[in-house]
C-alpha cells in the first residue's frame, strides 16, 4: 500500500528516524539492564508493562479527545485472554533470548519469525502462500541456519581467540525459536482480537500491557525475584563502596525501556499513517545494520563472517518478501460478495480514527506484511509491526 500522498518527505524521514531510534534504544537498553541484572528478567518485564499502562493513562488525561482508554469488563477480558497470554509468553522468551545472546546475534536467534508467521497465517486462513512468499521464507530460513552453524565454520582467527564469546548455548536458541513461534501466533490472534476492542489499537495496547502485567506478576513472586532484589541490595550495603549490583542501571533502564516501549507504540501508529511498506522495509534493513554495528561497538560483540552473512541473507529474504507482498497486493482483486458477518463487525466496531481504519485495511490485505521488527514490544509489537515485535 503506497504512503499517503499528503505525507511530505520531511514527515516520512521524521517518522522513520523516530521509529528506528525508539527500536534501537529498546534493544540496547534492554540488553544493558539484562547484563547488569540477569536474575531479574521477569521483574524487569513487569515494570516495563506497568510503566506503559501509566503512560497510557497520562496520555489519555492530557489528550482526552484524542486518546480513549477502554472500559474494563470481564467479558472483554475473557475474549482477549488468548492474545494477552500468547503475548506475554512470547515476551518472556524474547527477554530470555536477549539476555543470553549478543545484541548482534539476537537478530539471528529470532530470525525464524517470518517463516513461522507465514506458516501460522496460512494455517489460520487455510490458504496456500504464493511461490514468492515461500521462496522468501526459504531464504530467511537459510539465513537462520547459516547463523547457527557450528563454530568450526568460523575463520580460525575468530575461533581461536573468541570461541567462548561467539559460543551460543542450545537453550538460548530454543528461547529464540519459541519467541518467534509465539510472535507468529500472536500476529494471527491480533486480527481476531481487534473487534473485541471496538477496532481500536489503543484499546488493544492497553489491554495487552495491563493483562500481561497481571499474568506475569505471580511468576515474578514464584521465581523469587523480589527477594533477589533484597539480597542484592543487602550485598551492596555489606560491601560498602563496592556495589555488587548496579541498582541505578536497573531502575533507570526500566524507566527508559518502559517509556520507549510506549513511544514505540506511537511510532508504529505514525509509521502506518505516514510511510509505506517499502519505506518500512528499507528502514528495518538500515536498523538491522545499525544494531549490528552498535552491538560490536557498545558490547564488544564478535561479528564473524557467518554471522554477518546470516544477517545479510535474513535481510534479503525479508526485503524480497516485502517486495513480493507489495507486488501481489498491487494486482486488482476480484470483487468479493457481501457478507453479513463483515457488515455486522463493521457496525459494531464503533467510531475509530483514520489510522485505525487504515490499520484494519492493511491487516486484511496483508496479514504478514507488518512483521518485520523483532524488537518492537508492546502495542507496536503488538501491533504496529508484529514482526515481530521483529528485529
Amino acid at each position: 500500500m503506497p504512503a499517503p500522498q499528503s505525507s511530505t518527505p520531511a514527515q516520512v524521514a521524521g517518522v522513520v528516524s523516530f521509529y528506528m531510534t525508539a527500536a534501537l534504544v529498546m534493544v540496547f537498553v534492554n540488553k544493558a539492564v539484562l547484563n547488569s541484572s540477569p536474575d531479574l528478567p521477569l521483574l524487569f518485564l513487569f515494570l516495563q508493562m506497568i510503566i506503559a499502562v501509566v503512560l497510557l493513562h497520562l496520555t489519555a488525561a492530557l489528550f482526552p479527545k484524542r486518546v480513549d482508554l477502554p472500559n474494563l469488563n470481564m467479558e472483554a477480558a475473557k475474549k482477549l485472554t488468548p492474545v494477552v497470554a500468547v503475548n506475554i509468553i512470547g515476551l518472556v522468551f524474547n527477554t530470555l533470548c536477549l539476555r543470553d545472546v549478543d545484541a548482534s546475534f539476537f537478530q539471528i536467534a529470532r530470525g525464524m519469525v517470518l517463516p513461522m508467521t507465514i506458516a501460522a497465517s496460512s494455517m489460520s486462513t487455510r490458504s496456500t502462500p504464493s511461490v514468492r512468499v515461500l521462496a522468501a521464507a526459504g531464504i530467511v530460513t537459510m539465513g537462520f541456519l547459516l547463523g547457527i552453524s557450528p563454530a568450526s565454520l568460523m575463520p580460525s582467527r575468530f575461533a581461536s581467540a573468541n570461541a567462548q564469546s561467539t559460543n551460543v548455548s542450545f537453550i538460548s536458541l530454543i528461547y529464540g525459536l519459541m519467541s518467534s513461534l509465539f510472535i507468529a501466533v500472536h500476529s494471527v490472534l491480533i486480527k481476531s482480537s481487534l473487534p473485541h476492542c471496538n477496532g481500536s489499537t489503543i484499546h488493544l495496547a492497553y489491554w495487552t500491557n495491563l493483562g500481561s502485567a497481571i499474568f506475569v506478576a505471580p511468576f515474578v513472586v514464584l521465581k523469587g525475584e523480589p527477594w533477589r532484589v533484597l539480597d542484592l541490595l543487602a550485598s551492596n550495603a555489606h560491601n560498602g563502596a563496592v556495589d555488587v549490583w548496579n541498582v541505578r542501571v536497573f531502575v533507570i533502564g526500566s524507566l527508559v525501556t518502559g517509556t520507549f516501549g510506549f513511544l514505540l507504540c506511537v511510532a508504529g501508529l505514525l509509521s502506518i499513517k505516514v510511510t509505506s511498506p517499502i519505506t518500512h522495509m528499507f528502514s528495518s534493513a538500515a536498523r538491522s545494520v545499525f544494531q549490528t554495528l552498535l552491538g560490536v561497538s557498545l558490547f564488544g560483540d564478535i561479528l564473524t563472517i557467518n554471522r554477518a552473512t546470516s544477517i545479510l541473507v535474513i535481510l534479503l529474504g525479508t526485503m524480497y518478501y516485502t517486495w513480493a507482498k507489495h507486488v501481489e497486493s498491487s494486482k486488482p482483486a476480484a470483487p468479493a460478495l457481501p457478507m453479513h458477518s463483515t457488515s455486522d463487525s463493521s457496525s459494531s466496531s464503533g467510531r475509530s480514527s483514520p489510522v485505525e481504519r487504515k490499520l484494519r485495511v492493511s491487516m486484511d490485505s496483508n496479514d504478514e506484511e507488518i512483521l518485520f521488527d523483532s524488537e518492537a514490544r508492546s502495542p507496536s509489537k503488538e501491533y504496529s509491526r508484529e514482526k515481530g515485535r521483529y528485529d
